[in-house]
């Protein structure tokens, strides 16, 4: 089955950047709209964005517009979440994920076990 692992997570402070990384094992990237999503501490899982099958189309939610952008290599089987400008408002645990029913990003019928990402003030 299709396997999905986060990487790149950290501490940093407000303002600086990371860059996320989700490697697909047991499937074909080019097969699935990819997406990433966060746990924000005591709060409910989030959408932050996604991006098509065809890597042309993306979406990103509201708080994270303009600072977060994804994109994937389907060569190597990798989708990327590059975050700038991070806010304290950022600290959550992302998840990557992969639908492989929709050309867009819409149930996830995978999911990574997640990376922490922590940005102090």
């Amino acid at each position: 089955q299709v396997q999905l692992v986060e990487a790149g997570g950290g501490m940093v402070q407000t303002g600086g950047s990371l860059r996320l990384s989700c490697t697909m094992s047991g499937g074909a990237l080019r097969r699935y709209a990819m997406g990433w999503f966060r746990r924000l501490p005591g709060k409910d899982r989030e959408d932050v964005c996604s991006i098509d099958w065809d890597g042309i189309s993306t979406y990103y939610a509201d708080p994270v517009k303009g600072r977060f952008e994804i994109s994937r290599d389907n060569d190597r089987n990798i989708v990327y979440l590059q975050m700038s400008s991070l806010k304290p408002e950022d600290t959550a645990i992302y998840y990557c994920a992969a639908d492989q029913y929709e050309t867009r990003m819409t149930v996830p019928t995978a999911w990574g076990q997640g990376t922490s990402v922590t940005v102090s003030s």
